[in-house]
């Protein structure tokens, strides 16, 4: 029996495979309700990662909590008035009736600890119970903060213009509903004072809101551009509706796949339906060519079949190349890309099973008459766009020495342009400069400590060497050496405790606020203070063998490279002066430092092996090495020139341009294949005759042939190509409105690689033909079995 390909089933029995379709979709989008998101930076990375481990078991050992939001409050005349002061202490009674929130932890002007003494016994109660009424019980308030260094630029700024409410959060508590309330509550007082609420939670929770919303708006949105776009290039609704629905079908079955897999939505994998609708775009090619078939054959039927015969190869390693630069993704360290890398690609693969099957049948449904208008438009000689495409490519092909010239000038500025480039991550400038989480970090990192945290656990080989003078003043000497760094805003350490209750109990003489001189002086004091004071008040910094000490570094910068700041600043002091003590970096700003090291590492990695895997594919496709070279040529020379761009204008190096390094590979390498397995096809097409009534015996195409045969292919192929283009970054072009840097980011960057790969593919490859013609052609190269 003769064999029946999936294309000819689809278009003989198309009401089958559109039904098949229907009921698919209706069984994966069953999933869709069940949707959650995750944004909690930490899992980034699997939970047994040591940075993980690590970090679990020094929250463990000195009663840490995961999640702190910092609410600050700024009067421009100064803080310490009554009517401010009594808004601290309002505003503070409010936050601590907020479900989430770890009450007994919370630290203000109202419950912070203020160690003093009366008739040499030591005090340790709340720093303000009640506001001070007369500017005398002010002016005491004002002596007491800024002559304990446990406060300043903790609680109250050197100016004293800016007070901090710490608010610890229990565990699973969400940021965002939490700052939410916290709003509500500073609105309510109004008066000259500014509010502002910060720290981690804030931005990845609120992160995790806005990236729900964009999802829901530009999704539609951006598939109406989609639509637009493809109506005005073929002026058919029908044709338009069958590709927004192949990118619709799609986006449910993965999606649907992903959730009911039981995974929750990271940052990438909302950005999924937008990747899905502009992968699909890669059906344009089928559209143009089917135009062009049925303005010559005016058979629709057969015109289908000639359609999926000529461009089936490439579509198919165009999808090929595109699903294994995001299953690449598959093996990388950051659990989100991982899943975003599988859900693409297998949303990749339906697109492309669906281009063999539901489009074809689609295509049979549409009424010839308005085929034969669209496909009056499909001219070569008559189209303005395709006249233009042909002068693109004759321009390389005529002049390839001139265009390979500029190209590599523009090759030595783009490698000046990477050294520049800087890897980093910072999620709170994942938003706008001028957004409310960006400005409320912005100003609390000027005014006082700063809203990351980092710690330091220093690790002694024997219980209680922490209290001993030796281990206290080299703690007390790394925190100054800390502090003069201009990320660090202030350091606290059981050190802090121990010399300010050495000095209260001195009548508060300055002379005494230095560590004792004996381990069991140190001892008492320590005793002292935690018989009266909250225990997390040194459950935080110390551990009970007194075998560990944790130092609070406030760090001022969210960014990575701050927390490497420290360890650089660490490893220099421990060379210097060395004990018998390990120090080891820990909290969200150590992890935030694991994991922009991870992702650079798996940019590298992933790049590298997507570089292979689609070397392999294009070498598969052409069946030669040399021109899988060839098509590798304009691909890297694309990404060279974006990447060199974003180092110039300062762009870090962030997670979502790490993950778009390697799904460039992938995407970029698809015009290339459809030029050079068009243009191939039109050099057997060409020699046909030659090839008739012969074995497929090689031959060598002249210039004249070559010359035609790349005109012909910017002109027809090319359109398809250009139009291919422009689709993929309509699509992408709405995320550069978003609210978040990420999507800005990512839309830029798609934008930009779409059409400067199309032009290049079209200008480029021509030239680089033309001047490689004698090698690529050389002996056996064309055969009339090679496509």
């Amino acid at each position: 029996m003769r064999k029946v390909s999936l294309v000819e089933f689809s278009v003989n029995h198309p009401k089958l495979i559109v039904s098949l379709a229907i009921i698919f979709t209706l069984a994966f989008a069953t999933q869709i309700p069940k949707m959650k998101t995750d944004t909690n930076p930490k899992n980034m990375l699997p939970a047994t990662s040591d940075v993980r481990v690590w970090n679990d078991e020094v929250e463990k050992t000195f009663s840490l909590y995961e999640d702190m939001i910092v609410v600050g409050i700024v009067n421009e005349n100064g803080i310490l008035n009554k009517e401010s002061l009594g808004k601290i202490i309002r505003i503070t009674d409010e936050i601590l009736k907020i479900n989430g929130v770890a009450w007994r932890d919370v630290n203000s002007f109202p419950t912070i600890t203020n160690v003093s003494a009366e008739a040499g016994v030591l005090k340790v109660a709340p720093l303000m119970t009640d506001v001070p009424q007369t500017d005398e019980e002010i002016n005491a308030l004002r002596k007491t903060l800024f002559e304990n260094p446990l406060f300043v630029n903790r609680i109250i700024s050197r100016d004293s213009k800016t007070t901090a409410i710490y608010v610890p959060l229990e565990k699973g508590a969400n940021g965002k509903e939490i700052a939410d309330r916290m709003r509500e509550i500073v609105n309510k007082e109004g008066g000259s004072e500014s509010y502002y609420i910060a720290g981690d939670p804030v931005a990845r929770d609120t992160f995790g809101a806005d990236m729900f919303k964009l999802m829901a708006v530009f999704s539609p949105i951006s598939g109406m551009i989609m639509f637009l776009a493809i109506y005005l290039m073929f002026r058919n609704l029908s044709l338009s509706i069958s590709m927004m629905t192949v990118a619709m079908i799609s986006i449910t079955w993965s999606v649907g796949l992903l959730i009911g897999l039981g995974f929750p939505i990271h940052i990438m994998s909302s950005m999924s339906p937008v990747f899905l609708m502009a992968i699909a775009t890669d059906s344009i090619h089928i559209f143009n060519e089917y135009y062009f078939r049925y303005r010559e054959k005016k058979n629709k039927k057969l015109a289908i079949l000639e359609t999926m015969e000529a461009v089936s190869r490439p579509v198919r390693y165009t999808a090929l190349a595109t699903a294994a630069g995001f299953a690449v993704l598959l093996l990388m360290h950051i659990i989100p890309v991982k899943v975003f890398g599988g859900l693409v690609a297998f949303g990749t693969i339906v697109l492309r099973l669906l281009s063999f099957s539901f489009l074809p049948a689609i295509l049979t449904f549409i009424k010839e008459e308005k085929i034969e208008k669209a496909a009056a438009r499909e001219d070569i000689g008559l189209s303005r766009s395709a006249r233009l495409l042909k002068a693109l490519g004759g321009f390389g092909a005529q002049k390839p020495k001139a265009t390979v010239l500029v190209s590599l000038v523009l090759v030595i500025v783009a490698i000046i342009g990477t050294t520049k480039i800087n890897v980093n991550n910072n999620m709170v400038e994942w938003f706008k400069y001028d957004s409310e989480v960006r400005t409320a970090d912005r100003v609390m990192n000027q005014a006082l400590g700063g809203t990351s945290l980092g710690y330091l656990v220093a690790t002694a080989e024997e219980a209680d060497f922490i209290k001993t003078p030796e281990a206290m003043r080299y703690i007390e000497a790394l925190q100054r050496h800390l502090e003069k760094l201009s990320v660090v805003g202030k350091t606290v350490s059981v050190v802090d405790i121990v010399k300010r209750v050495s000095k209260v109990l001195h009548d508060d003489d300055p002379q005494y606020e230095v560590v004792p001189k004996t381990q069991e002086e140190i001892g008492q004091y320590l005793f002292m203070f935690s018989m009266s004071a909250k225990p997390s008040d040194l459950d935080n910094l110390v551990d009970y063998p007194f075998q560990k000490a944790n130092i609070w570094v406030q760090l001022k910068t969210w960014d990575a490279q701050a927390m490497r700041e420290i360890n650089k600043s660490v490893d220099e002091f421990k060379k210097n002066h060395p004990i018998s003590m390990e120090l080891k970096p820990a909290g969200i700003a150590y992890f935030n430092l694991v994991w922009n090291d991870e992702v650079l590492y798996d940019m590298l990695r992933g790049f590298i092996l997507a570089l292979i895997v689609v070397f392999v594919i294009l070498v598969f496709n052409f069946r030669s090495v040399k021109w899988a070279i060839l098509g590798s040529i304009p691909l890297l020379f694309t990404i060279l020139l974006i990447y060199g761009g974003l180092g110039f204008i300062g762009k870090d190096f962030d997670m979502p341009i790490s993950v778009l390094s390697c799904l460039s590979l992938g995407m970029a390498v698809d015009f290339a294949i459809h030029f050079i397995s068009r243009f191939k096809q039109r050099i057997v097409d060409s020699l046909q005759p030659v090839f008739s009534g012969q074995s497929p015996a090689p031959c060598t195409p002249n210039s004249e042939l070559i010359t035609e045969s790349l005109l012909w292919t910017a002109a027809r192929p090319g359109k398809g190509i250009m139009r291919n283009a422009v689709l993929f970054a309509s699509a992408f072009s709405v995320m550069m409105f978003a609210s978040l840097t990420p999507y800005i980011t990512v839309g830029a960057f798609i934008v930009s690689m779409m059409m400067l790969s199309s032009i290049l593919t079209i200008i480029y490859v021509p030239a680089l033909i033309t001047l490689m013609k004698d090698w690529l052609f050389k002996k056996n190269a064309i055969t009339q079995n090679q496509i």
